[in-house]
């Protein structure tokens, strides 16, 4: 098989590169970020994971924190195993996640105007009967009456007092004021 053509030129020093630069970049590959903002703050970069981890009050091996039954093939004795469990200097860190965990979730997805105003019209003008919204002029991407059924789902689901009183507004047309007679 045949040899590279360079592979046996002698390697020259880069003297445009700043090697500097180029540690900096291999380590930050190297170690990449942390993404919990509590575990980044309470990191100790000098100490290996799993002591970062057990400060923490954190497993860094499931299978060793957790006691295990070891049965012999002979069936003599039970033996748990468990790890010495290690001092934890750092209690803050389960503190926070446990808060941030505890915290109910914020549903912040929302529909387009168009949307909204596409599942408005259909069920103005043909309250829940999906196969006449799929036969509708309106609905210009011809959508199935199952597709529809899902848009107009997920508006009463992402804006429900806003369907709410959509929904009263059909039910009760409001009546027009007499005009006086003089």
């Amino acid at each position: 098989m045949p040899k590279a053509k360079k592979s046996g030129k002698r390697k020259k020093f880069d003297y445009n590169q700043d090697r500097k630069k180029l540690m900096k970049q291999s380590i930050k590959k190297c170690n990449p970020r942390i993404e919990n903002k509590q575990i980044r703050n309470a990191w100790d970069d000098k100490k290996s994971m799993a002591r970062n981890l057990q400060e923490m009050g954190l497993a860094f091996d499931p299978n060793r924190t957790l006691p295990l039954k070891k049965t012999s093939l002979l069936g003599k004795k039970d033996k748990v195993t468990k790890d010495p469990v290690g001092i934890v200097t750092k209690p803050y860190v389960i503190n926070q996640l446990q808060e941030e965990a505890d915290r109910p979730e914020i549903d912040s997805k929302t529909l387009s105007s168009d949307l909204i105003e596409y599942a408005q019209y259909m069920v103005r003008e043909h309250l829940d009967d999906f196969k006449a919204m799929a036969m509708d002029e309106k609905n210009y991407y011809q959508d199935t009456p199952k597709q529809i059924k899902r848009k107009i789902n997920e508006y009463k689901r992402c804006h429900p007092e806003h369907y709410s009183a959509f929904v009263t507004s059909l039910a009760d047309p409001q009546p027009d004021p007499q005009p006086t007679v003089q």
